[in-house]
């Protein structure tokens, strides 16, 4: 049966593609004389998902309105005039047209649009123990259904993962040079050394850097054009692109405990609250402010904006002491190290972040960020006047347990900000709003922007003892999607009660089983080699039915074969909610179809989880013919990664209902509801009602 067309026209030709309900596209070209058409010329030209509707784009392209499943776009490749293909010609009269689906040869798929559409049955919760719900659904109708496991939160893409010698607690990467368009460098700090490892087809540690690797590093980056810095607690490291090395070191008894750098300027804050100012000259040189500013509290967190396009410096330096407040100060000449504005928080400031967000047309002033990263997991985002450095336009948002670490990342050619708490986050600028977004990933500890050859714009993180690099994809998406494919049309599901395993059923009318499937195509193969007339047609015979055994298509795409009505196939899935593994299969016999499930724990056994699967026996729909029913009784194992089966249990009409009551199975069917109990051999009926 055909379900659906589209029409390509232009001055020299047309066609039509009409597709069946089995997703076989038909290229269907006229051949007229003057006015009147003569003949109708078919032929097989690829195979998708079934639509709605079709439609073919001026620039070569054919978008699938999908019957159910996700919508999908393919470029055209080839028109299919192969000779190749068989044709057929509505001057051949009645004559049978026969084709063989094969994989695509005329479309390319270029993306997709994902759909939950047919949705049958989902599931909220934290199944998966993951701190976070998920949304388990059930979608989709017969070889072509699936479970969708969908989670809020950027899909992350991991590029490579590498075990490191310690527990890193922190890591940078840098560039030797301003014009460089990739990173060079990846500086890993660990409590009492420094790694670095050079950026190119591979990452490899380098002893030649000019950084020092007996120390750990508080902060590094490029100032100038083409030197780096490194800052330890012992003082800091100024590296020029000849490999001179300039250091300051910090008086007696005094470290390092915080800093912050741009390009030109930098800032460090000793033990004890005192802040010490550094700017770079026109000759390179790093120069310390004459004046330092001493806080009245231990500084926990500072940050220095990045230096605004068309200017020297940046005008504020932000700094967030341990009695909870978060400071402003002025770095312009007239007055440098002077407070401008505070805030007053709830607690200790953990991380500080500036960031300067530009126009969308790339003029007049940008628009100052101020980001705090607070020890109770909140992060506060203010606004920062740029003449007078007022804080104002609070906006709070819990992200996690832990305190909350802030980095700069860049996204799609911006700054971003990544949030790292007991789950990360990224705080981003698309489509002209800001974004908050957790990250559907591990927690992470500390990161950083990343840049080379492969991964233009990466993330660069370290997760315990691991080094990742990591991409962020489909930005301004709230869910990511993970789809595990199904056998049949997906019926309903139970979540255990105490593992994170999820265990459903599926059945579809008119389908064989794949114990049938088998006998069918062992039956053809014989029938065709049992026809054979002499030696030659032997042979081809047996090629033939080789080949009826052992091809399988793919019934995910060609669909699965049709049986007659009142078939039926079904089975019983167990899965983890954590990736969707199948950890359990068990396929029904042919015609019996799975109706209903229910996790019960009986009296007798209550430290035992079973699953009961009603089910009815060789129903017709049409007319509506209800013969008989069962359940079956599946044990799952103390883990719940196991099920088996425990016995079957005939019932005088079809299961519809399932439902654990009192240590014992309340089951429906028909207008009967009757109680059971647990047997050894089969399920004990104790009472019914016949009058529902």
């Amino acid at each position: 049966m055909m379900i659906c067309a589209a029409t390509h026209k232009t001055r020299k030709m047309f066609f039509f593609l009409l597709q069946t309900e089995q997703g076989d596209i038909f290229k269907v070209t006229l051949d007229t004389y003057e006015d009147l058409v003569v003949e109708m010329k078919m032929k097989y030209y690829d195979t998708v998902p079934p639509a709605n509707s079709m439609c073919i784009l001026k620039t070569g392209f054919l978008f699938v309105a999908a019957e159910f499943g996700d919508h999908k776009l393919y470029q055209i490749t080839n028109l299919g005039d192969d000779d190749e293909e068989p044709e057929f010609s509505s001057r051949d009269g009645e004559e049978t047209f026969f084709y063989a689906i094969r994989p695509l040869k005329n479309l390319v798929e270029i993306d997709h649009v994902e759909s939950l559409s047919p949705l049958i049955s989902s599931h909220i919760g934290d199944v998966a123990r993951e701190d976070a719900p998920q949304i388990y659904a059930l979608c989709g109708r017969n070889s072509r259904s699936h479970l969708k496991i969908l989670r809020n939160g950027l899909e992350i893409t991991e590029m490579a993962v590498s075990e490191l010698p310690g527990n890193p607690n922190a890591v940078w990467t840098v560039k030797r040079n301003i014009d460089d368009q990739h990173d060079t460098y990846i500086v890993v700090s660990f409590l009492n050394a420094t790694l670095v490892l050079s950026i190119g087809e591979t990452v490899e540690e380098v002893s030649d850097s000019g950084f020092l690797a007996t120390s750990p590093t508080l902060g590094c980056g490029l100032i100038g054009d083409d030197a780096l810095l490194q800052i330890f607690p012992e003082g800091i490291r100024h590296i020029r692109s000849d490999r001179r090395v300039n250091e300051w070191k910090t008086p007696a008894r005094r470290q390092i405990v915080k800093c912050a750098m741009n390009r030109r300027q930098v800032a460090i804050a000793l033990t004890g609250g005192e802040i010490v100012y550094f700017e770079l000259d026109l000759t390179g040189t790093l120069n310390e402010f004459t004046e330092r500013k001493l806080m009245n509290a231990d500084v926990t967190s500072m940050s220095l904006s990045d230096v605004p396009e068309g200017e020297l410096k940046s005008r504020f330096l932000a700094v967030g002491t341990s009695d909870c407040i978060v400071r402003i100060i002025s770095l312009d000449p007239q007055d440098t190290l002077t407070p401008l504005s505070s805030q007053n928080l709830p607690t200790v400031p953990e991380s500080i972040l500036l960031l300067e967000t530009n126009t969308e047309d790339g003029k007049g002033l940008g628009t100052i960020h101020l980001n705090i990263g607070l020890q109770n997991g909140c992060i506060f985002r203010n606004t920062v006047d740029n003449v007078t450095g007022a804080i104002m336009d609070t906006r709070t948002r819990y992200l996690g347990t832990r305190p909350v670490k802030l980095y700069r990342v860049r996204t799609q050619g911006k700054d971003a900000v990544m949030c790292c708490s007991s789950r990360s986050w990224l705080l981003y600028h698309f489509q002209k709003r800001f974004h908050l977004t957790p990250f559907s990933y591990i927690p992470l500890d500390y990161a950083s922007s990343f840049s080379s050859y492969r991964c233009p714009e990466g993330i660069v993180a370290i997760a315990e003892n691991t080094l990742r690099i990591l991409v962020a994809e489909k930005l301004g998406v709230s869910f990511n999607q993970q789809s595990i494919p199904l056998k049949y049309t997906p019926r309903s599901m139970v979540v255990h009660p105490n593992a994170p395993v999820i265990m459903l059923i599926e059945t579809d009318h008119a389908t064989y089983t794949e114990a049938t499937k088998t006998v069918k195509r062992n039956e053809m193969a014989d029938d065709i080699e049992r026809l054979a007339g002499d030696s030659e047609e032997l042979e081809l015979a047996r090629e033939i039915s080789s080949a009826l055994r052992n091809n399988k298509p793919d019934e995910s795409v060609y669909g699965s074969p049709k049986a007659a009505p009142g078939m039926w196939a079904s089975c019983v899935r167990l899965m983890s909610a954590k990736n969707g593994e199948e950890l359990t299969f068990f396929e029904l016999p042919q015609d019996e179809a799975a109706k209903c499930i229910a996790f019960v724990q009986f009296q007798a056994h209550p430290d035992t989880v079973m699953a009961l699967v009603g089910c009815g026996v060789g129903q017709k729909l049409s007319p509506a013919q209800d013969t008989a029913g069962c359940i079956y009784t599946f044990v799952l194992s103390p883990a719940g990664d196991r099920f088996d089966l425990l016995h079957r249990t005939e019932t005088p009409k079809a299961v519809n209902a399932i439902h654990d009551f009192r240590g014992r199975a309340l089951i429906g069917f028909g207008n009967h509801l009757r109680l059971y109990d647990f047997g050894k051999k089969k399920l004990l009926s104790k009472c019914e009602n016949k009058e529902i």
